[in-house]
């Protein structure tokens, strides 16, 4: 939680997070990519709070699943999500795309349109806030697979996130950390940053423990889709310096997948 916003973590199906945000000065609650509704009702009521709105970033159903559910459940919920996927989101009302600012009650949320794991997929970032909600784009240590995207669509869509302070929390849809780290150590062996991070991850998990948020700065130490263009991880792939960094991200995601 930040004075700003107050972040609830919600799990759901088998690794899913689900966000619930309440915004103290206007009262207004938003819940991001409601994989399903009870969950989130549940939350909802412990806390005593109405929910206003859903922020969608895609269209998978494991990020969309309870948006009908609980516009029935709540008068005047709307929906926010991409523009340039809104036929693919259910109950859309309001629909937003890159270079957009739309306000969460007091706050500014500004989103950026970051296709390659879906064609539509997009980003909120509310900088009072600190947090970033980036869907399947980034995971903690990872990134999310091309299923409508190629690498260089992909790598141009994290690139917008690389400007971004880094006490930025990371609020990732995912708790597939653990899996990343051990993937991540395999292409960029040298870096103690990673590996100390790991060793953190492993001992969270072996308690049950949660890996989600992160911070955004411990991403660009040791997330190794966001440096393609690290020596170190290029020379773990034997790919030169004349390599474009899109490129060498398509090598890292390509590694993964097979991993």
């Amino acid at each position: 939680m930040t004075q700003a916003m107050e972040v609830v973590r919600v799990p759901a199906l088998s690794d899913n997070y689900i966000w619930l945000l309440h915004e103290p000065k206007s009262g207004k609650t938003a819940v991001v990519d409601p994989a399903e509704a009870q969950p989130v009702t549940a939350a909802l009521s412990q806390r005593g709070w109405n929910l206003d709105y859903i922020f969608n970033t895609h269209h998978h159903f494991d990020h969309t699943g309870g948006n009908l559910q609980l516009k029935k459940q709540f008068n005047g919920l709307q929906v926010v999500g991409p523009q340039a996927d809104a036929d693919r989101i259910p109950g859309i009302d309001i629909q937003v795309k890159d270079g957009d600012t739309w306000k969460f009650g007091s706050l500014e949320m500004r989103v950026f349109d970051t296709p390659g794991h879906t064609r539509g997929h997009i980003t909120y970032w509310l900088p009072e806030a600190k947090a970033l909600f980036p869907g399947d784009t980034l995971f903690a240590l990872g990134c999310g697979r091309l299923f409508e995207g190629d690498p260089r669509t992909m790598w141009s869509s994290l690139s917008k996130l690389l400007p971004l302070p880094a006490d930025t929390q990371v609020y990732c849809a995912h708790e597939y950390t653990q899996s990343n780290a051990k993937f991540a150590v395999t292409v960029d062996p040298n870096n103690t940053a990673l590996q100390e991070r790991k060793e953190r991850i492993d001992d969270a998990r072996s308690r049950g423990e949660p890996t989600v948020p992160s911070l955004l700065g411990e991403e660009f130490a040791t997330n190794p889709f966001l440096r393609p263009s690290d020596v170190g991880i290029r020379s773990a792939l034997k790919v030169d310096n004349s390599v474009p960094d899109w490129e060498v991200f398509g090598k890292i995601r390509a590694a993964k997948d097979r991993f």
